[in-house]
């Protein structure tokens, strides 16, 4: 039983079905700064009364709560939206009451009997004088003096008593300041994660250090890097993602193609982190020193371009931790320590971390002042290597905890893992994620993988992240399909997601030999030893590439994923999509022949009303790729494309305008 006074069951209001929320508000639903961030709700009361809702927002370390007028959409949903502000942690609410003054106006608009209206004006100057009382200043006295004119007014003609009572103005200024004494609010603030633009969209490019050197059998450095930045801005990538750049372990070192014993002059694996001369927080000397690294930091910035680190955190066996901690560590029945496995491979020069220690706060704590560390070096984005082979709990603390201090740090969980697995890891707090673009080609695979990433519930917390390669990823597809193959994949990567990457130069050069048969590993992978790359081969995809990137900065479109849609085409080897901003002023269509060795031709259907072409009028559609303009008229339209030359068309859609002066032109 409430207390005397207390609302209580006085309460009429009810909501329901708040979206978005992700289970329930457990985990944060996210947006970039400048998006629109729409909330419905149900929202309805017992009876016919007027209802109203609002949807309220704060900072999370704000007090004061900002708030925007929920609209009726019918069969009492609602829905507001607001303007996502400045990378942080916010909270969301939906707030609803019976309002007597929209119920009076609702009823009062209706009333016929002049008795009748003379009584509903009465009430009606009662409610405007306790929204006066509501009030202060100079709208207090605006809405006092109108319950007077009402009031006084009582005994005028019907028509004019009516007109005194449905001042406009006067009857918006009342309805800001409702009495919410009997408001009730959805019982939970939901979490909403806003992180900066980058988290959205970007084009990352990933290379190794030491394969930098300009000259075929040094190992490369920093300052080789540095030199090297001129390429990748060149090519119009915003991400250089760098693999581990720390000691390399020398116990249980690889050698080339992964071979268990490594020769006296094998560099081992990157991802085989410590040795005497530091761990985590330290650089491997052949590269450089930590200024090195920072002087790279900011010339790359200089070119507009963001350095990401790899966090791999395993340590080889001559890692400083095993000797420092080693309740870090599982151990084997012989008491040596547990070597990573993933049954058949083997994993001899990493140790992983034993999540279950009971040391867990220390190393806890320790792994994330490694991401403090490198944050204090001007790192703002990490890749991730194999998440999902940590604890899920250490993961939503240390993002959390590092994100509170430094909202603008983005990080990509490299998790090629099962999906509901992927899922709970971009909901405890990775900005993005790896995807599993590169194992799908056909036309019904690509399609269905995309409408669920686009449209699927996942869409409010999960941002995907393709890559065609990695050093760890040469699919069939590149092996066999040749250069038709890099094209279609570079294509379909860059225009299907907002965020995508190649691991270079071996994609560019279009490297495709496998280790052995069966394998997707590269035969003479990085990973085991020095590359030199060729940068001015005459058959680099370096100018697609540079294309590409550029058709991507110059339409926003391409920069969000939640637009995208797929269109009927008469060929099982024709994929046809379209993206487009909100307002609909850049529209991109995308056809990719997804055959790599053969011409197909055929007809796309486009949906001339999502594209807000008319159906009766010609419309140009522009290749960005091929410079070539093409008149088409209707929602069917003929295409051809040769994998040996373009596997795909980009377009842009330009509407035809007509001007005052009588001729046409297309926008």
């Amino acid at each position: 039983m409430a207390e005397a006074g207390a609302p209580g069951g006085r309460v009429r209001a009810v909501i329901d079905a708040v979206r978005p929320s992700v289970d329930g508000g457990r985990f944060a639903v996210k947006r970039v700064t400048g998006e629109r961030f729409a909330v419905e709700a149900d929202c309805f009361a017992d009876g016919h009364d007027a209802l109203r809702a609002v949807l309220r927002w704060r900072a999370e370390d704000a007090a004061d709560w900002r708030e925007a007028e929920m609209q009726p959409l019918g069969n009492d949903r609602w829905r507001a939206e607001f303007t996502a502000g400045a990378p942080g942690r916010y909270r969301y609410t939906v707030t609803a009451w019976v309002d007597h003054f929209q119920t009076w106006l609702k009823e009062f608009l209706l009333r016929e009997d002049a008795a009748d209206i003379r009584v509903a004006a009465l009430a009606g100057a009662g409610l405007i004088e306790a929204c006066a009382a509501r009030a202060k200043g100079a709208e207090r006295k605006r809405l006092a003096d109108w319950a007077a004119r009402v009031r006084a007014g009582i005994d005028f003609d019907t028509e004019e008593l009516k007109t005194l009572c449905l001042e406009a103005p006067l009857i918006e200024l009342a309805a800001r300041h409702p009495d919410r004494g009997l408001a009730t609010s959805w019982p939970l603030e939901l979490p909403l994660v806003v992180d900066r633009e980058r988290a959205r969209h970007g084009a990352w490019y990933e290379m190794f250090p030491r394969s930098a050197a300009p000259e075929p059998g040094r190992h490369g450095t920093f300052r080789d890097c540095e030199a090297r930045l001129a390429y990748v801005a060149e090519l119009g990538f915003d991400v250089l993602y760098l693999p581990p750049i720390h000691p390399i372990g020398r116990a249980q070192r690889k050698g080339p193609n992964n071979a268990l014993g490594a020769g006296p002059g094998d560099l081992g694996s990157p991802w085989a982190i410590g040795s005497a001369e530091g761990g985590h927080k330290a650089v491997h000397p052949q590269l450089g020193t930590r200024e090195d690294f920072r002087r790279l930091v900011a010339k790359a910035a200089s070119l507009g371009i963001e350095i990401a680190l790899d966090i791999a955190f395993q340590c080889s066996p001559d890692h400083p931790y095993v000797k420092e901690h080693p309740q870090w560590f599982r151990r084997r029945p012989d008491g040596s320590v547990q070597y990573a496995e993933n049954p058949p491979k083997k994993y001899q020069d990493i140790y992983p971390f034993d999540f279950e220690t009971e040391d867990w706060r220390a190393l806890w704590a320790e792994l994330k002042s490694v991401l403090d560390f490198w944050i204090g070096e001007g790192v703002r984005i990490f890749r991730v290597d194999n998440p999902h082979t940590k604890s899920f709990a250490f993961w939503e603390w240390a993002i959390d905890a590092v994100r509170r201090a430094h909202p603008e740090v983005i990080f990509l969980a490299e998790a090629f893992t099962r999906p509901k697995v992927m899922h709970r890891l971009a909901k405890l707090g990775f900005t993005q994620s790896y995807t599993y673009f590169a194992w799908r080609n056909t036309k019904r695979e690509l399609t269905e993988y995309f409408t669920e990433l686009a449209h699927g519930p996942g869409r409010e917390y999960f941002r995907a992240s393709a890559w065609p390669n990695t050093p760890d990823i040469l699919t069939e597809a590149l092996q066999f399909g040749g250069r038709g193959a890099f094209m279609a994949r570079l294509v379909l990567a860059a225009t299907l997601c907002a965020s995508y990457g190649i691991y270079g130069p071996a994609f560019e050069l279009m490297e495709s030999q496998p280790r052995e048969p069966g394998s997707e590993e590269y035969l003479d992978s990085e990973k085991y030893q020095l590359r030199h790359w060729d940068l001015e081969r005459p058959d680099s995809l370096r100018p697609l590439v540079a294309l590409v990137n550029r058709i991507r900065r110059e339409n926003p479109a391409l920069q969000a994923d939640g637009s995208l849609r797929f269109f009927p085409t008469d060929h099982e080897q024709l994929l046809c999509y379209a993206k487009a901003t909100e307002d609909g002023a850049n529209q991109i269509v995308v056809v990719v022949n997804l055959d790599p060795r053969n011409a197909h031709a055929g007809w796309v259907e486009l949906d001339l009303a999502a594209l807000g072409v008319a159906a009766d009028r010609p419309y140009q559609m522009h290749d960005l790729i091929s410079g070539a303009r093409f008149l088409w008229q209707g929602a069917r339209n003929y295409v051809q494309l040769d994998p040996q030359r373009v596997p795909a068309h980009v377009f842009r859609v330009r509407r035809r305008v007509r001007r005052e002066q009588d001729f046409d032109y297309f926008a």
